[in-house]
């Protein structure tokens, strides 16, 4: 058993914490897998409830582990990884990675577009828009809170959209409505949730990156304006420099 260094200037608690990543390094557990409570790493180790807890909650908070209330501490699934070189479907990356996605609809419905949803799409403040609401899930749990608005004038039966949760989202734009989705423009800004909390199953103040893409037809037409709030400990984005 690895032991603790009480004369290191390296603090238990953190000590405590190399110990655990050597220990998901070498497999002794796999994601989702129910790690040492608190109590155990405090007998185990012979330090305070306080030194394991702090060891703990550190690593929940880098991502490293998730807890669920009532039944303990877990080690996390990877981050799903996202390159930000090309244009993506966020169904197909997880597909290409062998993961099942699953979209949850929330809403759909028709509401007048807001200075900002306007300006997006380039139409007048106070025209109506459709504006579909869904849950972007990884199996049953959920990753991305995601509210797309559409002009009002380019979806002729609102009641198409309802497909998406069984088809992806531009390959219903294409095969219902005609509209070819090949370009778009995206901003990433970190933030702390709040009242997404609960759909999102965090806690409110967790980390995460609110994405707002205005996607676009071939001839440059904005076609959808898109704000995702993506968590922070379940996603992480990159690039390639050359």
């Amino acid at each position: 058993m690895e032991k603790l260094d009480t004369t290191s200037f390296v603090p238990l608690y953190q000590q405590l914490k190399d110990i655990i990543i050597e220990n998901i390094d070498r497999g002794v557990w796999s994601p989702g897998d129910k790690i040492y409570s608190e109590q155990q790493l405090s007998e185990q180790f012979n330090v305070s409830r306080n030194t394991s807890k702090k060891a703990i909650e550190d690593l929940v908070q880098d991502g490293v582990l998730y807890r669920i209330q009532g039944k303990g501490t877990f080690l996390s699934y990877p981050k799903i990884e996202q390159s930000l070189s090309a244009f993506y479907s966020f169904s197909q990356v997880l597909k290409d990675k062998g993961l099942k996605p699953k979209d949850i609809i929330l809403k759909i419905k028709v509401e007048k577009a807001t200075h900002k949803v306007a300006k997006a799409l380039q139409i007048s403040k106070g025209e109506e828009v459709i504006m579909l609401q869904r849950l972007r899930c990884v199996k049953d749990e959920p990753i991305i809170l995601e509210s797309s608005y559409f002009p009002k004038k380019c979806i002729r039966d609102i009641e198409k959209l309802s497909l998406v949760g069984e088809i992806p989202l531009y390959d219903i734009l294409r095969n219902e409505f005609d509209i070819i989705v090949n370009s778009a423009k995206e901003t990433f800004e970190p933030i702390l949730i709040s009242e997404e909390a609960t759909y999102l199953e965090v806690k409110p103040g967790s980390p995460a990156l609110l994405l707002e893409r205005v996607a676009y037809d071939p001839s440059k037409v904005p076609v959808e304006f898109c704000k995702s709030i993506v968590r922070g400990d379940r996603c992480k984005f990159y690039t390639e420099l050359i």
